[in-house]
Formats: structure tokens, C-alpha cells, sequence
């Protein structure tokens, strides 16, 4: 009689797999928000398949390379094909993921957790109900994975979970914000509120208005502001002042430069104006942050 291979947890060729001891992080208490629980990679998982009727506590990164895969939360059930990847917030929900039968996925995974994991989805706007998302070939995150199993795979000193934990937030950014990591081909087109960004950085001397930005698209005053503060989360114009102080913080590493030149350098006439300006912004007037900076070099 046949029989169907058993589904299983690990144990395929080439895998990856290290599961923290409990008693790590009580030896070493993370200073981090998040922390990794468990990390692995998983080549061509044939019948791979869990089952997690209580959820997980962690939050749960899979990065599909190549087959596919399928997770189900709750009562519903999500298909997950190459190049993409789910994030599972930590749920008390019936969690179930697995490898597709006939095209079994490889995946790079990774468990991680922290003191308020609530907190941590809402900010991010992670939730139940995502699926699977669609990302380019994300070389970078393999990187990253790879220094992070290194360094775990040498042992958990404190050096060593450190840089693990530090490392995996730049690996969730890579998913999180993909356009921040992952290089366009030369033909995209930027996005508009990206757009607009370089066009103020080419002219942090001038004064621009949101109508002038705003005709640029063809757009209402109301409805380009809406549109970049939904990007951005602040008005076109505070991005743009932001821009300009952060443009004279680096002028004021030049000693031989004077603050009225400072001032000039990013659209101000008047001197007092922008001492006023950058201490609103900065907490510390030009002066002083020149002193502070030049005392901690």
C-alpha cells in the first residue's frame, strides 16, 4: 500500500536552524524593543507544515525565494508564492503554514518577540489580515540574514546577540520599506511624494510654497498636502524646513563658516529668524550645537 510522505517541522537538506534557550536573554537582557527567538532557512521544505493552535507569541517573518507555500490564521487561508513574504504578528489565533505539495517553497524565516509586541504591530500596522506581499528579489535581507545566523551560530555571548538583534531590525526594514533598500531599475519613475523630496533638496536656498509644489502635479493645495502628509506624516512645508536645518547642521561642522552664512545658505535672510528656528527645531541654539558638536568630536 502506499503511503504519503509524513508532513514535517525541519530536517531538510541544506537547512539552517538555531533556537534560542530560554535562559539566553536572562543572562543577557536585551536592550533591544524586539529580540530573535528562532532563525532558519529552509531549502526546497518538502512537506514542510506547522501547526500552532494557540498561535505563537512571536512574530513571524517568512521570506519565500523560490515554490510556494500557504499559511492559514484563524479561518482563513493565504496562498504565498516566490518572491514573496508573510509577516504573522504575534496571535492567540489558530496558526497553520506549510509548504506547497507539488512546488515546495524555500524560505529564509525568522521568530522574533519583544516586551510589548502589541504596541510594536500597531506602530508598524502589521496585522492578522495582510496575506502575503509581493517584494523584489530582496538580495540585501539574505545578507543580513546570513550575518545574523553568523552570529548566533558562534554562540550567545553578549557581542554576539547584540549584533543579531540590531541586525534584525535592518532585516524587517528591508520588507517593511523596500523602497528604501532596494534599487529601482533606471526606467521606474519615482513617486511623487519622493519627487518632490529631491526638489526640495535642490533648493533648500529658496522659499517654495505648497501651491507651487502642488501645480508641479497638477494638484489643489489640500489634496497634494493630504497626499504627502499620508507619506510622510507632516505637511510639505515642515518637511521642508526639516530639510534645511538638517542642511545646516552640516554647515556647522565648518568652524570658518559664519551662522549669518549659514542662515543664507538655506533660504534666510535674517539671521535671528533662523537662530530662533533651529533652536524650536534642535533644542540648542546654532552656537551651541556648533560647541557641542565640536566638543564631542
Amino acid at each position: 500500500m502506499h503511503t504519503l510522505p509524513q508532513k514535517r517541522k525541519d530536517g531538510f537538506e541544506g537547512q539552517k536552524l538555531i533556537s534560542l534557550p530560554n535562559t539566553v536573554y536572562k543572562t543577557n537582557p536585551p536592550f533591544h524593543q524586539i529580540y530573535i527567538t528562532h532563525i532558519g532557512y529552509f531549502p526546497k521544505a518538502a512537506y514542510h507544515y506547522r501547526e500552532r493552535r494557540n498561535g505563537c507569541a512571536d512574530n513571524i517573518l517568512v521570506y519565500c525565494l523560490r515554490g510556494k507555500g500557504w499559511f492559514t490564521i484563524g479561518n482563513k487561508q493565504y496562498p504565498v508564492g516566490p518572491n514573496q513574504f508573510i509577516h504573522i504578528p504575534a496571535t492567540t489565533q489558530y496558526l497553520r503554514y506549510g509548504a506547497d505539495d507539488n512546488d515546495p517553497w524555500t524560505i529564509y524565516w525568522v521568530h522574533f518577540t519583544g516586551p510589548d509586541m502589541n504596541a510594536f504591530n500597531t506602530m508598524l500596522k502589521i496585522t492578522e489580515r495582510d496575506g502575503a506581499r509581493d517584494i523584489a528579489f530582496n538580495e540585501k535581507s539574505i545578507q543580513i540574514w546570513g550575518n545574523i545566523y553568523e552570529s548566533l551560530e558562534m554562540g550567545y555571548s553578549k557581542d554576539n546577540l547584540m549584533n543579531a538583534n540590531l541586525c534584525l531590525h535592518h532585516f524587517l526594514a528591508t520588507f517593511l520599506y523596500p523602497d528604501k533598500h532596494i534599487k529601482q531599475t533606471d526606467t521606474a519613475a519615482p513617486d511623487m511624494v519622493t519627487e518632490t523630496i529631491l526638489y526640495m533638496r535642490g533648493r533648500l536656498d529658496e522659499k517654495l510654497a505648497v501651491d507651487d509644489l502642488a501645480l508641479r502635479y497638477q494638484l489643489s493645495h489640500s489634496h497634494f498636502s493630504n497626499l504627502f502628509r499620508k507619506a510622510t506624516g507632516m505637511s510639505p512645508i515642515d518637511y521642508f524646513i526639516q530639510l534645511k536645518i538638517q542642511k545646516a547642521c552640516q554647515l556647522l561642522y565648518d568652524a570658518s563658516i559664519k551662522i549669518k552664512d549659514v542662515a543664507k545658505a538655506i533660504g534666510y535672510d535674517d539671521p535671528y529668524y533662523f537662530s530662533r528656528l533651529f533652536k524650536k527645531l534642535m533644542d540648542v541654539s546654532p552656537e551651541q550645537y556648533r560647541l557641542l558638536r565640536k566638543k564631542n568630536d
